[in-house]
């Protein structure tokens, strides 16, 4: 577990008196009880009075004592970043550092501690559950939740405020979440293929216990019921989102169906596997076979060639995430956001 805390200026000076909500209520001209509300984020404050306290803030110094400010409000000041998959896959995984630096910025300007953490093994869930229920953290950033996972229950009962990275299943009603429109997203990856003239079509899938995995499918068979192309199941092959992962589903499809003339990967790791192993078969990209991503991480413009793929707008999603917990951490009712996604063409199949 690793813990980010962001820096703050300190008195500077010997014997320097630390300032206090009192020395900044007279900088800004307000009272006390009216610096402590800006301070602990309530809404009935007016904007000016907000500027002021703030303005204020800058020019005395003032810090927060995050011990009295526990005490008084009854919060640590903390945020988990919870993955729960394997080390590895942190740093493997283009996506998940994108969306640690997004979740990083937006906490940051809240004022807000990131700590992560990684539960993938027993031992790992059962620490976590323990630091979680200990009061530690506000709430919960929660990241490639799985169906069937039993931390997801025991986060339920644990009674932290979650807001999940995509849609957890079965657990719709009790976790807020923050997803790409993955359906859609699949789909216009498909009917762009169709459109290019593609009648072989297959694909490989994320993790069917995701609702990104299950979702992304349901968009290439939308794509091909939508325009009349029988779906053929020995054109799906299963991945975990690794390049590993999908490399070896790209070798199954070509052993099944040497003529497909088209992938949609629904990851832009995924597709990279894919290419490299259609290279390795003499197979030409995009004159033979056609491959389209899912992600457009930084990976997809740096592939051989480069991936077209469909966009997943990270950077909103970790601001939105951050935005929703401290909504769910104030006491509103659990919902869903759904932001849209968009076909990025590069030259792995062209327009």
């Amino acid at each position: 577990m690793t813990t980010m805390i962001p820096s703050v200026p300190t008195p500077s000076g010997p014997g320097r008196k630390r300032p206090t909500i009192r020395d900044v209520a007279r900088e800004a001209g307000v009272s006390y009880a009216t610096v402590s509300r800006v301070l602990n984020g309530r809404e009935w404050v007016s904007p000016e009075a907000v500027r002021a306290v703030r303005d204020a803030i800058s020019r005395t110094g003032y810090t927060a004592n995050p011990h009295a400010r526990s005490l008084a409000t009854g919060r640590s000041g903390s945020i988990a970043f919870l993955l729960t998959e394997p080390q590895h896959l942190l740093f493997e995984d283009p996506n998940f550092s994108v969306l640690l630096r997004g979740v990083a910025q937006a906490l940051s300007g809240r004022e807000l501690t990131l700590i992560l953490m990684i539960a993938s093994t027993p031992e790992e869930r059962a620490r976590t559950i323990s630091y979680l229920s200990g009061g530690h953290v506000d709430g919960v950033l929660l990241f490639s939740p799985h169906s069937g996972d039993p931390l997801l229950s025991q986060l339920v009962r644990a009674e932290v405020p979650i807001v999940a990275c995509g849609r957890v299943l079965g657990y719709e009603q009790l976790i807020s979440s923050v997803m790409a429109d993955d359906r859609n997203g699949g789909r216009s990856a498909v009917e762009h293929l169709i459109a290019a003239g593609c009648a072989r079509i297959a694909t490989i899938t994320g993790p069917q216990d995701t609702a990104g995995g299950v979702d992304r499918l349901q968009g290439y068979h939308d794509a091909l019921i939508a325009h009349g192309v029988t779906i053929e199941p020995g054109r799906v092959a299963h991945g975990d989102w690794s390049r590993t992962s999908g490399a070896a589903a790209m070798r199954t499809l070509l052993e099944r169906e040497p003529g497909l003339d088209a992938v949609f990967a629904a990851s832009d790791s995924m597709a990279e596997g894919a290419l490299r192993v259609l290279r390795e078969a003499g197979r030409r990209v995009p004159a033979d076979v056609r491959v389209v991503g899912f992600d457009d991480s930084g990976l997809a413009a740096t592939t051989e060639p480069p991936l077209t793929t469909v966009r997943h707008p990270l950077d909103r999603v970790a601001d939105e995430m951050v935005r929703l917990l401290t909504d769910v951490i104030a006491g509103r009712t659990p919902l869903s956001i759904t932001v849209p996604t968009s076909l990025v063409v590069r030259e792995s199949s062209p327009a």
